[in-house]
């Protein structure tokens, strides 16, 4: 039984992996070349921003250390896991120079070593890296053979940022892709160890896995694009409303409610740039992958068709608040975030903006330079504005009330991405705009109508 594990790469991922397999009983080496990193796992801290991540290295103390030294982590454990970036490059692929260079200081760990070791890659790379890419340089650095010497598995997890430790101990399964049996084995092993709700594992090649990893979330991609495009069904239709549309959807098992909330587009680290790697590799192998490119074309589009769209809600030249910048709520991370997105399009049609987000404003501020002012104060971005955009469900935003919107003027207009200030909207005082929803009967009512009378 595998009792001692390491981690190299002490990332969100990375950190949150080593703090939560420590938490479960397992002996952890951290590895990092960031000193920062491992001076702060050793001293009890957390090495980055992450829900629990701090309270639970410090409760895991005596199970959890952190070195600079590759070889150190390998000498000192069966099994190590690697996280490490892999960054899209100019053509949308998964780039694997991190990799690399981590799996060539493994494989001169492992030439060191007299025993079996099983290294297992879980950053997301494409099909055929881990095999091609990244095995030879193992065996080349060891002098040794994949199977009989060490062995080597292809293991993502499927993790959300600000609930990282969550996810890794609750998934709703493991995929595993293994080189050997033998391999596999081991890992799965460590796996039933770590789980706390007793999730399943599903075993296969590593190219599968590999494949698997990625579809997940361009799957996810496209029932959100199709979401957003039920919203706009619904805002023209009489009484049309995606919240009740997309709940009778989410009945459908094979459906489900998940991530079926029409609103406003995705974005983080992820999901963009899985679905562009994606469509670059069904370019490559000479697969028909158009599907993706028409659901990144529609994403990315969005924010743009949105401030035409909302144009009669918009007054030319008016101060415009555009309330969360993260990709997400509880975030402070803008990559390929959506408000960001709209900020630039409204500002480009003539806006002055103003954004706001509690974590997210340093971040935000680099990103819109000339392009919108940005701030992580609430009652300085709703200050001058005429219209209000709320473009996540933070909740300082959800528990707004109208005379803190107002703040002693006679009239706002709300836009309303999430449906999250349906309150609003029996005070005459707000323009409420959900979006997604029916909101001039009689207009929606004649264009349907129209359809069907000669």
């Amino acid at each position: 039984m595998i009792q001692n594990v390491s981690v190299i790469g002490l990332g969100k991922l990375g950190g949150s992996m080593a703090a939560g397999l420590a938490s479960r009983g397992l002996n952890v080496i951290g590895v990092d070349v960031n000193r920062h990193a491992v001076d702060a796992v050793n001293a009890g801290r957390a090495p980055v921003q992450e829900t629990g991540l701090g309270e639970m290295i410090a409760a895991n103390r005596e199970r959890l250390r952190a070195t600079l030294s590759t070889e150190e982590a390998v000498l000192g454990s069966d099994l190590s896991f690697v996280i490490v970036p892999t960054p899209s490059d100019e053509r949308g692929a998964f780039t694997l120079q991190y990799a690399k260079f981590a799996f060539k200081a493994l494989g001169q760990a492992l030439r060191k070593k007299s025993g079996y070791h099983v290294i297992v890659l879980t950053s997301t790379v494409l099909p055929g890296a881990t095999r091609h890419g990244l095995l030879p340089i193992l065996e080349q650095e060891s002098g040794k053979k994949c199977g009989p010497d060490f062995g080597l598995c292809y293991n993502p997890e499927f993790i959300a940022l600000g609930s990282v430790i969550r996810d890794f101990l609750n998934p709703d399964f493991y995929l595993l892709g293994e080189f050997d049996r033998r391999s596999g084995d081991l890992l799965e092993e460590v796996h039933h160890r770590v789980s706390q709700n007793n999730a399943p594992v599903k075993r296969m090649s590593l190219e599968n896995a590999e494949l698997a990893k990625i579809a997940v979330n361009s799957y996810v991609t496209m029932k959100i694009s199709f979401a957003n495009m039920l919203a706009d069904f619904c805002e023209h239709l009489p009484g049309g409303d995606v919240d009740v549309v997309s709940d009778a959807l989410g009945m459908d098992k094979r459906i489900g409610r998940k991530y079926l909330t029409g609103g406003f587009g995705f974005g983080g680290p992820c999901f963009p740039r899985d679905n562009v790697a994606l469509n670059f590799m069904g370019k490559q192998l000479g697969v028909d992958s158009s599907l993706l490119k028409t659901n990144d074309d529609y994403n990315r589009g969005l924010s743009k068709r949105y401030v035409e769209k909302l144009q009669p809600h918009l007054p030319k030249g008016a101060n415009v608040a555009v309330l969360g910048l993260a990709y997400k709520p509880l975030s402070h991370v803008i990559d390929e975030s959506p408000g960001i997105y709209l900020c630039r399009a409204l500002s480009e049609a003539g806006y002055r903006v103003i954004g706001h987000d509690n974590l997210a404003a340093s971040n935000a501020e680099v990103a819109l330079k000339l392009t919108a002012l940005v701030t992580d104060s609430l009652e300085e971005a709703l200050k001058d504005a005429d219209v209000v955009l709320v473009a996540t469900t933070d909740k300082s935003y959800t528990s707004l009330t109208a005379d803190l919107l107002l703040r002693g003027r006679p009239a706002i207009t709300v836009i309303d991405f999430w449906r999250c200030l349906k309150h609003l909207s029996s005070d005459p005082r707000v323009c409420y705009v959900p979006v997604g929803l029916s909101r001039d009967a009689e207009a929606e009512l004649a264009g349907l109508k129209s359809l069907w009378t000669d």
